[in-house]
């Protein structure tokens, strides 16, 4: 049982881990989509595709680089009495509210799957906007990047798991 709980933990951390290090360069992905908005508008030949497109980029670098986030730790916590805790009763503390993450994204994945087939069953859902893209991408991304996320945050309750029973898992960050 031990075995197969590290296992997972392995495999989940090292492919987000793997994606994050890959999806962090899409700041500059965004920095040339506004690059290129702000230069067609000084010759007065705006792009329609310039701010919904970066909003989409955006999408995709916050949504991917979410697990590789949570991963690292780099999540916002408040740290008002954690931070004094001993390991034990951290990787205690965690294990519990990382089971309320778990319930939000799956729901939200729930949610997101059933978008998805909406918008590939009517044909393609496309933006109100002048420019008109298919959402069917975008949203593709957005529930990859929630899968994965759920997939990081039962990585992290089995690490605390592990914690608890004594196991080494590393430093907790």
């Amino acid at each position: 049982m031990i075995g197969a709980l590290k296992g997972y933990v392995r495999v989940v951390d090292a492919i987000n881990y793997r994606l994050g290090r890959i999806v962090m360069y899409g700041i500059f992905v965004m920095v040339a989509i506004l690059l290129w908005s702000s230069i067609s508008k000084t010759f007065s030949v705006p792009s329609l595709w310039t701010l919904e497109m970066a909003q989409f980029a955006m999408v995709a670098y916050y949504i991917l680089g979410g697990p590789y986030s949570l991963q690292l730790g780099s999540n916002v916590r408040m740290d008002l009495l954690y931070g004094e805790w001993s390991d034990r009763r951290k990787a205690g503390t965690d294990a519990i509210t990382v089971l309320f993450l778990i319930f939000y994204l799956a729901i939200l994945l729930w949610g997101g799957i059933d978008s998805t087939i909406y918008s590939f069953k009517y044909g393609g859902e496309r933006s109100p906007t002048a420019w008109r893209p298919y959402l069917w991408p975008i949203k593709v991304i957005m529930i990859t990047g929630i899968a994965l996320m759920l997939l990081q945050a039962i990585s992290e309750l089995f690490k605390d798991i592990l914690r608890l029973s004594g196991q080494d898992m590393g430093e907790k960050t």
